[in-house]
């Protein structure tokens, strides 16, 4: 059995809390740690005994907050060591740091993390599936294509979070500069809501339960849009949608196997 919320989701701030009966772990944190503690305090949850905390990447929205967790609570911080390379100065001393090659899995309490390699516009970014007696949640995000790796490592996922950026007419109508358009639109970007639903479709199988959708742009993509795309690729299967938001937590998702 695995828990998990999205405590934070979008440009303002990424954290994926998780865990299974005997551990706890967070993916990513760009919350300021009294922002990361209220949403966690409003699951019945607690990050002061993280057992670990996982970076997909350098970028502010996913770090701006992890040199302060691991200080005040001495859990080791995972990256590897393209991203501990390229973080930003103000992220801090990371007293507990452990790099790893992208494909390498990381065994913590119960929980079995591996990695594998994205293609987004940072040093050496990583995406990750976490395991636990028999369960798979498998993370999309912060990615500009969906490679046969990529398909490959979600394949079999009982839980999927899911990049779903951008509606393409939005984009291309909104106030972005052309130059910001070309670098979402990339290879090195994120995925549009026609991307996750292709990345979708082939992950779709009968134990499936929970897809959840994130990074939605505030500006370029509607919450309702990502959705019922995504719930027409799994019309007539029970897994359930859910779009997370930026400014509040998920629910805490529950998946068995």
């Amino acid at each position: 059995m695995i828990r998990f919320s999205l405590l934070g989701s979008g440009s303002s701030g990424n954290a994926i809390l998780i865990a299974s009966p005997t551990g706890k772990i967070l993916v990513d944190n760009g919350l300021s740690l009294r922002k990361l503690q209220e949403r966690a305090a409003g699951l019945h949850m607690d990050v002061s005994d993280l057992k670990a905390v996982f970076v997909t990447h350098e970028h502010m929205d996913h770090v701006n907050g992890i040199g302060v967790l691991a200080r005040r609570f001495d859990a080791p911080v995972f990256m590897t060591a393209g991203t501990y390379e390229n973080l930003p100065e103000g992220v801090g001393k990371i007293p507990r740091l452990e790099l790893f090659d992208p494909g390498d899995t990381i065994n913590v309490d119960g929980l079995e993390v591996t990695s594998f390699s994205v293609s987004h516009d940072a040093a050496d970014p990583v995406n990750y599936v976490v395991r636990s007696g028999g369960v798979q949640l498998g993370l999309a995000g912060d990615l500009g294509h969906a490679s046969h790796l990529v398909k490959n490592r979600l394949a079999g996922s009982h839980g999927l979070v899911l990049e779903s950026n951008y509606c393409p007419d939005m984009l291309k109508k909104g106030s972005y500069p052309y130059a910001v358009q070309q670098r979402i639109r990339g290879n090195r970007g994120h995925l549009s809501n026609a991307d996750m639903c292709g990345l979708l479709a082939g992950l779709v199988h009968d134990a499936l339960r929970l897809v959840v959708l994130v990074h939605i742009s505030e500006e370029n993509n509607t919450r309702r849009l990502a959705h019922d795309m995504a719930a027409r690729v799994i019309e007539n299967h029970p897994a359930r949608v859910f779009v997370a938001r930026q400014d509040r937590a998920t629910r805490l998702f529950e998946i068995a196997g």
